[in-house]
């Protein structure tokens, strides 16, 4: 059965243990950080973990396997209107978004009722549509109209409009952004333009925008703690706790004691609990786990046949590998506070879908490198037995 399973599986092996891995990781920490957010809700933490969190695991790894299956070239097509759809889905979650915590970054679906982030659509739909753009444009890279202002334009706007209500994940993007525009052969005086934009959009969005005062706090919270009131680094405090109690080996599986007080333990802070509960030796081991897929995303980029493959894989895989550290840097106190989830860790919803598509992808172009080396490998062994057998015949004359 399990070689059953695998054959049907395509893709790098090492990149599924790794989302193996990780899903169990996350079914382990989330079962035992809901705790009190489930006291809280007057519901068991199975009723929580069963009904919520497992589902949405085993959804996400179906999205891995149906995405993967699919050939990455698909997404081509359907960049320019994933763009098209998410640009007013942003201006929309903007004025009419669900509040939380003074930021409007959540979107109600209708009939179902689950809300989701438009940022992470909008993560899927820019690396995709820049993948695209550069891939198309390598002819006339260099050329202003044709293709500088189209890409610049896009991802000035789209990190504009995250950044107005969730200013890390906005940066996140706007790096992975650069870094695609590096690896896509865009000059570096383009390149420096993009930045000198992106960094008068930065300022505009911290000394004018709505969460000015947020960021603010934030800022001064993370660089000047001592002269904070408690209320504004109680998180920070809590996750400091938790890890310095873990210890190198940690209190055990469920013996946390800081997830009764951290105010997101399942979510923004599991990488505090996950030290806590097993040790230095367990952060370590998600950390070395991120860095594989990083290694393993490398080289499916480096042997991609197509450069639109290779610009996809680049951008998904320093995505979710950014997002990882930038969670665990906040988590151990490298980093002020933000709202970004652990992928495929932390305990969520729509955001889980959205990170699983993104792996799928990734290994949908894997699938592509693999079927590429088999056929120049079948091709070799035609060519040499061909050579084989023309090298036996009897010599006439």
């Amino acid at each position: 059965m399990f070689q059953a399973l695998l054959n049907k599986t395509k893709g790098d092996r090492w990149i599924w243990l790794i989302i193996i891995m990780l899903s169990l990781i996350s079914i382990l920490a989330v079962y035992s950080a809901t705790g009190a957010y489930a006291y809280r809700k007057n519901q068991s933490v199975e009723k929580v973990l069963l009904y919520k969190h497992l589902i949405f695991v085993l959804l996400g790894i179906g999205m891995i396997y149906i995405s993967h299956l699919l050939d990455y070239r698909y997404y081509a097509g359907i960049s320019k209107i994933l763009m098209i759809v998410t640009i007013p889905l942003l201006l929309y979650t903007l004025v009419f978004g669900a509040n939380v915590n003074d930021a409007s970054r959540w979107v109600k679906i209708p009939v179902i009722g689950l809300t989701f982030q438009t940022s992470d659509l909008a993560k899927l739909a820019l690396i995709t549509f820049l993948a695209r753009m550069l891939t198309k444009k390598q002819e006339n890279i260099k050329d202003v109209k044709e293709s500088f202002i189209p890409i610049m334009g896009s991802v000035c706007v789209v990190f504009v409009l995250i950044a107005l209500a969730n200013l890390s994940t906005a940066l996140m993007l706007f790096g992975v952004s650069i870094l695609l525009l590096i690896i896509g052969r865009i000059s570096i005086k383009q390149i420096s333009l993009v930045c000198v934009g992106g960094a008068i959009l930065l300022m505009f969005v911290v000394f004018l925008g709505p969460r000015r005062a947020t960021y603010a706090s934030r800022i001064k919270s993370f660089l000047h703690p001592e002269m904070q009131h408690s209320d504004k680094t109680f998180q920070a405090d809590q996750a400091k706790i938790a890890l310095a109690t873990g210890g190198v080996f940690g209190k055990g599986p469920g013996n946390s004691t800081q997830r009764n007080f951290l105010p997101h333990p399942y979510s923004d802070f599991i990488f505090a609990i996950i030290i806590e509960e097993w040790g230095t030796l367990g952060g370590m081991v998600i950390m070395m786990l991120y860095l594989v897929l990083l290694y393993r995303c490398i080289k499916i980029v480096t042997k991609a046949p197509k450069a639109f493959g290779a610009l996809l894989a680049a951008g998904l895989s320093f995505s979710l590998t950014i997002q990882a550290f930038a969670n665990m840097a906040v988590a151990v106190g490298l980093g002020p506070v933000t709202g970004v989830p652990l992928p495929l860790v932390s305990m969520g919803g729509t955001s889980m879908i959205f990170t699983s598509v993104a792996f799928g992808i990734i290994l949908s172009v894997s699938r592509d490198v693999e079927e590429n080396v088999a056929g120049k490998t079948a091709a070799d062994k035609t060519k040499a037995n061909n050579k084989v057998i023309v090298g036996e015949l009897p010599a006439f004359g």
